[in-house]
């Protein structure tokens, strides 16, 4: 069992929908991003995914592109996000983190290392947006094997037919895409959410996490609502672009894990 399994079988005991909380690793600098990280759970962050800087993005929107331009700017790399891990895990040796990126950085690190490196800095899981499951023997299968999570994202144009192959060697969780377009581009709706999660959740035992729109702790509350939990993103990012203090941003992020707590 994974951190990730343990949290989300605490969860349903508690009877809790969960909060998953995305930053970008090194943004605005080496130094903050771990402080932020650190300060997530503490926020009610259940779940961190930790975005790995990527100089051509494919699913994330300007808010996400921008946060990974300033990390790369200040010199983040694969190696110096797996050290910010190990780092949050000095402290940290429960709350599941999950890297989401693409697979260019890993391939150029190659697998086998960096399966061996993600599990010593205490990654749990991995959300390679452009590798599809025509590929699940690049990465995922490996991944799993080696005792990772592999998350698959699912969408508004995922359809019935798709489905199955999406399904088959995901787990941890159910990455729902509640708008069709990239990250921060339109409010996700419960109404539009609900029949997709319900959809998805008669193909699987997994949980159904929804991310992409939400921006307000009442949002979160809706989403959470008509799923297993929820994940903000560019929101959080946004604080972080803005310049404010760890405090102000955890205050923030605790509004929101707050709502989906609610649901």
């Amino acid at each position: 069992m994974t951190r990730i399994d343990a949290k989300f079988a605490e969860l349903t005991a508690a009877g809790k929908k969960a909060f998953v909380a995305y930053v970008m690793a090194g943004d605005p600098d080496e130094a903050k991003s771990l402080e932020i990280v650190k300060a997530l759970p503490d926020a009610g962050v259940d779940i961190i995914e930790l975005g790995l800087p990527f100089t051509d993005p494919m699913a994330d929107g300007p808010t996400i592109q921008l946060a990974g331009q300033r990390a790369l700017d200040q010199g983040m790399t694969l190696d110096k996000t797996l050290a910010l891990a190990a780092a949050f895990r000095e402290t940290d040796t429960t709350t599941p983190i999950v890297l989401m990126g693409y697979y260019n950085p890993i391939y150029s690190h190659g697998v086998d290392k960096f399966l061996t490196d993600a599990l010593k800095a205490g990654i749990d899981g991995l959300i390679v947006v452009d590798l599809p499951p025509e590929e699940d023997d690049e990465l995922c299968i490996p991944a799993q094997k080696a005792g990772l999570n592999f998350i698959r994202l699912a969408t508004p144009t995922t359809d019935d037919k798709r489905l199955p192959t999406v399904l088959q060697n995901t787990s941890g969780f159910v990455y729902y895409v509640s708008v069709t377009g990239t990250t921060g581009a339109a409010a996700a709706s419960g109404t539009d959410v609900a029949p997709e999660v319900a959809r998805i959740k008669a193909k699987t035992d997994l949980p159904v996490i929804v991310g992409f729109g939400v921006r307000t702790p009442e949002k979160a509350q809706e989403i959470s609502a008509v799923a297993d939990g929820t994940v903000v993103g560019s929101a959080i990012v946004s604080e972080i672009a803005s310049g404010k203090s760890v405090e102000e941003i955890a205050a923030y992020v605790k509004s929101l894990a707050d709502g989906a707590h609610r649901a």
